[in-house]
């Protein structure tokens, strides 16, 4: 791939809907995993949810610095990952009623928001890269 193709993807992940989506949800699994810990006095669960609900964007912005589209479509598929072990923690967490069902629902949309997100980014690259 051509630094300038490289570029361009870089540039439009750079602060684009991803970028801020994933941070937001990054900074409220750290609000969940705090409650959890704080009122819940629930330490174990609060640290796999915070754990792969803060990978998300940690990726999201290691991608952005992708060496190709290769390291960047695994690098994407690594948050997908992220976000569908995310998906799994808040549900146990809400069969465990750890947190409510208008809680869960509430950030249970946005993990699948990010997760829909991922699957266009991960097919789209995907797709660019066996095109050559």
């Amino acid at each position: 791939m051509k630094n300038s193709q490289l570029s361009t993807i870089n540039s439009q992940l750079s602060k684009g809907p991803l970028w801020h989506k994933s941070f937001a949800f990054a900074l409220r699994v750290v609000k969940l995993a705090k409650y959890l810990q704080d009122e819940k006095k629930e330490f174990v669960l609060s640290r796999q949810v915070l754990r792969s609900g803060t990978a998300i964007g940690a990726l999201v912005r290691e991608a952005e610095h992708a060496e190709s589209k290769a390291d960047f479509a695994h690098k994407m598929n690594i948050a997908l990952k992220e976000a569908n072990e995310t998906l799994y923690w808040l549900e146990l967490l809400c069969q465990a009623q750890y947190i409510t069902e208008p809680s869960y629902e509430s950030i249970r949309a946005d993990s699948e928001e990010l997760v829909k997100l991922l699957v266009s980014i991960v097919k789209t690259t995907k797709a660019t890269i066996r095109a050559k």
